[in-house]
C-alpha cells in the first residue's frame, strides 16, 4: 500500500509539472485520482494530435524539398551544357589565337628587338623627363605621349606607327639640344607661400632654373617651378641674377650645379649648411654671452689702440719740440721737471717717478679688461661644450642613441660655444698683446725723456 502511494505521488507530480497551466493560464486543481485519470487521459490525446499536425506539415516540406532538388538538377544540368558549349569555343578561339600569333610573329620579323628597345627608350626618356626642368617649357603632354606608347608596345598588339617612332626621336633630340642651351622664357612660379605668379624664368640646360635672382626646383606634383624654400649664399644669388639680365653672347659667371634635376644634392648641401647667425644660435644662452662679451672686448681694444695712437703722436710731437704743452703725458712730465729743475737730484728724481706713475693708469686703462675677456671666453666655451654633453647624455637616457636629430642640439652646443670662444679668445688676445705694447711705448718715451732731465740735473751740478 505504502509503494502504491508512492507510485500515485510520482505520477502526480509529473503530470502538475507537464502540465502546469491550462489554455487559459489557470491552474488546474486535482483532488482526487479519478480526476488524475482522466487528466492523464485528455494530456495524451493532446499529445497525439500535435504530433500529427508536425508529421502532416514535416510530409508537406518534404514533397516541397524534392520539387527545389528536382529543378536545381534541371538547372545544373543546363549549366553544364552550356560549359561544354563555351569550352569547345574557349579551343576554338584558342586555335585561331594561336595562328594570329604566328602570323604576327612572322610578320614582325627581325623588329622584336628594335621594338624592344623602342620601348624600353621610351620608358626611360618618359620616367627622365617627368623630372626634368624643360617640363614646364615643352608642357607635360610628353610624358603621356611617352606613356602611351610605352604602354602600347608592351600589350603586343599593335605596332607603332612611322610617326610614335619619330615622336620619340623628337623628344629626345629636344631634351638633349636642351641640356646646352639657356633660354628664359614666361611661366608661373609658386612662391614660398604658395601663390602663384608668372615670373621670366632663365633655364641653364638642365642643371638649374632661376628667376629674380633666386634658385627654382621642378614640382612634379603640379608641373609648375617652384622658388627654394631656402636661398643658397649671396654670392650665389647674385650671379644667378645676372644671368638672368645678361643680353644674348654676354658671358656672366653663375653657379650651376651640376647634378641638375636628378638629385641636385650639391644645392641642397649648399641651402642646408647653417648661416653663420644660425650657428651661433646653436650656441644657446652660453654662446650669445661669449659673442655678447667678445664684441665688448674688441670694441674696447680698438678704442684704446686708437687712443693710445693719438696719445703716441702727441708724445712725440712734444719729444720734438721746445715748447711744453700739458695737454698731453709728456708735456706734464718736462714740466714736472722744469720746476723742480734746481733742486738737488734726488728730490727731482723722486718727482718724475711720481709724474710717471701718475700718467701710466690712464694710459693703461681698459688694457686689463681686454686680457680678462681674452681669458674669460674660451673658459665660457668650455662651460657652454660641458653644458652640451649633459644635455646629449640626457637625451640618450630617455630615447636612447636611435634617433640622432635628438641628440644634435647638444652636441651643437657642445661644439659652438668651443669655437665662439676660441673666436673670441684669438683676437683679444693679439689686440691685448698691441694695446700692451703701444701703452708700454708711451710709458718708456716718458722714462726716457725724466731720465734726460736727470742727466742734464746732474751735469749742471
Amino acid at each position: 500500500m505504502k509503494n502504491y502511494l508512492s507510485i500515485l505521488f510520482l505520477l502526480s507530480l509529473t503530470i502538475n509539472t507537464i502540465f502546469a497551466q491550462d489554455s487559459e493560464g489557470e491552474e488546474t486543481e486535482i483532488s482526487t485520482v479519478e480526476a488524475l485519470l482522466m487528466l492523464v487521459k485528455e494530456g495524451k490525446t493532446k499529445e497525439q494530435s500535435a504530433n500529427a499536425d508536425r508529421e502532416a506539415q514535416f510530409m508537406a516540406n518534404k514533397n516541397k524539398q524534392a520539387e527545389i532538388l528536382a529543378a536545381e538538377k534541371r538547372e545544373l544540368a543546363r549549366q553544364e551544357r552550356i560549359a561544354d558549349q563555351l569550352e569547345a569555343e574557349y579551343k576554338k578561339n584558342e586555335d585561331i589565337l594561336r595562328v594570329k600569333e604566328e602570323a604576327y610573329q612572322k610578320e614582325l620579323g627581325s623588329l622584336v628587338e628594335l621594338f624592344g628597345h623602342l620601348q624600353s627608350s621610351a620608358g626611360e626618356a618618359a620616367v627622365q623627363f617627368s623630372g626634368s626642368l624643360t617640363s614646364p617649357q615643352y608642357g607635360v603632354e610628353r610624358v603621356d605621349f611617352l606613356n602611351n606608347l610605352t604602354s602600347k608596345m608592351s600589350e603586343t598588339t599593335e605596332l607603332p606607327t612611322i610617326r610614335e617612332i619619330e615622336g620619340l626621336w623628337y623628344e629626345l633630340q629636344r631634351e638633349m639640344v636642351a641640356s646646352g642651351q639657356v633660354v628664359s622664357f614666361d611661366t608661373t612660379v609658386i612662391d614660398v607661400d604658395g601663390e602663384s605668379s608668372t615670373c621670366n624664368v632663365t633655364r641653364v640646360g638642365l642643371f638649374n632654373a632661376v628667376c629674380d635672382g633666386k634658385y627654382l626646383e621642378y614640382v612634379a606634383a603640379t608641373g609648375q617651378y617652384a622658388f627654394l624654400p631656402r636661398q643658397p649664399a649671396g654670392r650665389y644669388t647674385k650671379t644667378a641674377k645676372n644671368v638672368g639680365n645678361a643680353d644674348v653672347g654676354e658671358q656672366v659667371r653663375f653657379g650651376v650645379d651640376p647634378t641638375g634635376p636628378t638629385g641636385g644634392s650639391l644645392l641642397a648641401n649648399l641651402i642646408q649648411t647653417p648661416s653663420l647667425a644660425e650657428r651661433a644660435a646653436q650656441g644657446r644662452e652660453v654662446g650669445y654671452a661669449i659673442i655678447f662679451v667678445g664684441l665688448i672686448g674688441i670694441g674696447l681694444a680698438f678704442w684704446k689702440l686708437y687712443s693710445l695712437y693719438i696719445l703716441g703722436k702727441a708724445v712725440r710731437a712734444q719729444a720734438g719740440s721746445k715748447t711744453l704743452d700739458v695737454r698731453n703725458p709728456l708735456g706734464r712730465v718736462l714740466k714736472v721737471g722744469e720746476e723742480n729743475f734746481k733742486k738737488d737730484i734726488d728730490t727731482l728724481e723722486l718727482k718724475l717717478a711720481e709724474a710717471i706713475m701718475a700718467e701710466r693708469p690712464s694710459i693703461e686703462r681698459g688694457i686689463s679688461a681686454v686680457r680678462i675677456i681674452s681669458v674669460v671666453a674660451p673658459l665660457a666655451g668650455l662651460l657652454g661644450t660641458v653644458t652640451g654633453m649633459i644635455v646629449t647624455f640626457q637625451m640618450i637616457t630617455l630615447y636612447g642613441t636611435g634617433d640622432p636629430k635628438l641628440m644634435a642640439g647638444g652636441i651643437s652646443q657642445a661644439l659652438v660655444t668651443t669655437v665662439l670662444g676660441l673666436l673670441v679668445a684669438i683676437p683679444t688676445t693679439l689686440l691685448h698683446s698691441f694695446t700692451a705694447s703701444s701703452a708700454k711705448g708711451i710709458i718708456s718715451v716718458l722714462e726716457e725723456q725724466s731720465t734726460g732731465i736727470l742727466a742734464e740735473r746732474a751735469e749742471g751740478s
